[in-house]
């Protein structure tokens, strides 16, 4: 019995059957006595040790565990037949009560010396006996068991993670693969809210069937990792996680660059897993540098912020200059996930949303960078109802104080209700505010029922800028969904009435229908959509109140004032996929030649006090710009656990204003990549 100052402690050591009547005092000494014996009367000296006339001893290392079991750890003799003969003779000892520590099953080491030859044990003298106790060790110095005990208790890992409260990382090609079956007739899936959870789409997808279905052979542990799994995988009854490195490996060709080529290099991991059932977490470092078609390089430059640092790489975050004309720029995207219930979810980390069915939003997209989120997804009878509150940043010279990048805060409401078992109606709004008046992250919008535009009016005119929307899907069929939304900034009835095409009619919209199966072809998906938003829409009066943030939009990638024509295409066979894209775009861009320089609305950073005129308000108005964007990508999925891809890629953009400035000028530019990647989120290159 050992004693602490505070509390009494308690070591029982491992009990054999035979000893159940001894004192506690009396169980060491009984539990030698009987392994001795076992030893003595089973082990069988090979005859090649009794040949040489051998004299020595078997040293062994065994353990009792927390069940009883007993189990070698450790055998060191001069004769490999002694090894052997002393593992036989360990594995016929039976099954025992373990050892306790203040109560509680342990795990118990010990180390013995066997003597060659075997000496009977009964004729050992109580000394001797005392002697041998000692160089059993055994028991007058209990090892503790806890750290074998984390080894002992893992399990082979379960693919726990499809069935848990992680984020499906969203990209485009990868949601297409179960899109069919979310909005399948008679479902009660909600689309529009991305990412989804992994076990929200388990419900109608079996991510496991689809990663056993694309497994390989593989029997080596460099080809299972390689092929099929994890690059690490642990798992026990409390917890699980994965670590899998992040690739993004490119090399290609701009024909309109005046350098030799393009390339990105990024470099990474993700660790993602779980504590218990209703806890998750991820999160994902990306190192990169990259050189990118000259177009993109351009616009990544004009995104630039305050300071020294040359561009913001679009989607990413602000980039540091690499070697002469080339961008480093590190990402970090985490996340917490906890699902105290099983209608309600809460998310807090860094990283993107979207809402929406089609390939634009123009509620809330992830062509800006990552920011800092809280999200709160409640589903209940036909009702999913996502809550976000996001954390931005205007990082233009004019918002900048004292050095420091202005923060400004966004919150979202959107409702989905499935009114049947084809229509689904969406209702969505947002406001964007400002630390005006010291006030901070107001938390009035933190009420996660109430309607923003109340609450705008109560704290001031300008101390926010809210907007409304509402979206639909309709299932024509099972393979037949169409889709839309409507965003609207102001809106002046008297305006629409008269006519006069008023610049306070601020709203654009959505129409969208995708085909599964298109043609009877399987997992072959069509999809056609037409966005427009009118110009000034998104934008304020204010210098800060606009809908963006690290200089880029929060929902459409072009801001306001445009039209655009979308169809895709997109195909996969095990592991093979191929995606087609064709945009056909009519944008308006400012002119900001010293002559004219008005906001013509296009750009939702620009206040719209300076617009040219109260009404004849178009789209396409100041320098009107036809584009095409055309990409063509196919590629082979190396490993589908971690979207590891081998691809390539060829774009074309044609960039044709109908006047030429500084900022606007006309350009053909076809771009050839080819690469490595792990696939883990949206990159659009499409401006």
């Amino acid at each position: 019995m050992l004693q602490s100052q505070n509390n009494e402690t308690f070591e029982k050591s491992p009990v054999f059957p035979e000893c159940e009547t001894q004192s506690i005092e009396q169980l060491k000494r009984c539990f030698n006595n009987k392994i001795n014996q076992h030893i003595f009367k089973t082990f069988s000296v090979p005859q090649i040790v009794s040949d040489d006339s051998y004299k020595g001893n078997v040293q062994v290392l065994f353990e009792v565990d927390k069940e009883g079991e007993i189990k070698v750890i450790y055998i060191d003799a001069v004769y490999d037949e002694l090894k052997k003969e002393t593992l036989r003779v360990f594995n016929a000892l039976p099954k025992i009560t373990p050892g306790t520590y203040n109560g509680k099953p342990t795990y118990v080491q010990y180390s013995l010396n066997i003597n060659i030859p075997l000496k009977d044990p009964s004729t050992i003298t109580n000394e001797a006996l005392a002697e041998t106790t000692r160089r059993i060790n055994s028991l007058d110095e209990l090892v503790s068991g806890e750290y074998d005990s984390i080894n002992n208790s893992l399990v082979k890992y379960e693919k726990l993670e499809y069935e848990s409260q992680l984020n499906i990382p969203f990209t485009h090609t990868y949601y297409a693969r179960f899109d069919e079956q979310m909005n399948g007739l008679g479902t009660n899936s909600h689309t529009a809210a991305k990412p989804f959870m992994f076990d929200e789409v388990a419900s109608y997808y079996d991510f496991e069937a689809e990663k056993e279905a694309l497994a390989k052979t593989a029997e080596s542990w460099l080809t299972r990792k390689l092929w099929n799994e994890h690059l690490v995988e642990i798992q026990s009854k409390d917890y699980w996680f994965t670590i899998d490195p992040i690739f993004d490996l490119q090399v290609g060709k701009d024909t309109d660059a005046d350098f030799n080529s393009t390339f990105n290099n990024t470099r990474g991991f993700i660790v993602q897993g779980g504590l218990g059932k209703k806890f998750n977490f991820s999160a994902s470092v990306y190192e990169s540098q990259g050189r990118f078609a000259q177009y993109f390089n351009q616009y990544a430059e004009s995104l630039k912020a305050f300071g020294p640092d040359p561009a913001i790489v679009p989607g990413r975050g602000i980039a540091k200059r690499f070697k002469d004309d080339a961008y480093d720029y590190p990402v970090a995207e985490a996340y917490l996930s906890y699902t105290p219930a099983k209608f309600i979810n809460f998310q807090f980390g860094h990283g993107k949303n979207f809402i929406g069915d089609g390939y634009r939003s123009l509620f809330q997209s992830d062509v800006a960078s990552p920011n800092p989120f809280l999200k709160v997804n409640t589903k209940f009878w036909k009702i999913k109802y996502t809550n976000t509150w996001m954390w931005l940043k205007d990082v233009r010279p004019e918002a900048t104080i004292d050095d420091a990048f202005l923060t400004k805060y966004m919150a979202n409401h959107y409702l989905s209700w499935n009114v049947s078992k084809r229509l689904n109606i969406g209702l969505f709004e947002s406001v964007v505010w400002t630390n005006s008046n010291e006030r901070g992250f107001d938390i009035n919008y933190l009420n996660p029922i109430i309607f923003f535009r109340a609450i705008e009016f109560e704290t001031g005119q300008g101390a926010g800028n809210a907007i409304v929307g509402a979206s639909a899907k309709y299932k024509w069929n099972n393979k037949v969904n169409l889709y839309g939304q409507f965003i609207l900034d102001e809106f002046s009835l008297n305006d629409v009435k008269a006519g006069n095409k008023s610049w306070k009619n601020k709203y654009g919209y959505q129409l969208g229908v995708k085909y599964f199966d298109a043609f009877n072809v399987d997992n072959l998906m069509l999809q056609f959509e037409y966005n427009q938003v009118r110009p000034y829409t998104y934008s304020h009066n204010t210098v800060v109140l606009n809908y963006g943030h690290n200089n880029q939009s929060m929902a459409h990638l072009w801001g306001a004032n445009f039209k655009e024509v979308i169809l895709i295409g997109r195909y996969n066979y095990k592991r093979w996929f191929a995606d087609a894209k064709l945009i056909f775009g009519l944008r308006g861009f400012d002119v900001n030649d010293g002559a004219d320089d008005f906001s013509y609305g296009g750009d939702i950073y620009r206040d719209y006090n300076d617009r040219p005129s109260d009404s004849g308000i178009e789209i396409g108005q100041g320098i009107k710009t036809k584009t095409l964007n055309a990409e063509l990508q196919t590629g082979y999925i190396i490993n589908p656990v971690s979207n590891l891809k081998l691809f390539t890629n060829i774009s074309y953009r044609n960039f044709n204003p109908e006047a030429t400035t500084s900022a606007t000028f006309k350009s053909s530019t076809v771009w050839f990549n080819i690469g490595l990647k792990t696939d883990l989120f949206n990159w659009y290159n499409d401006f």
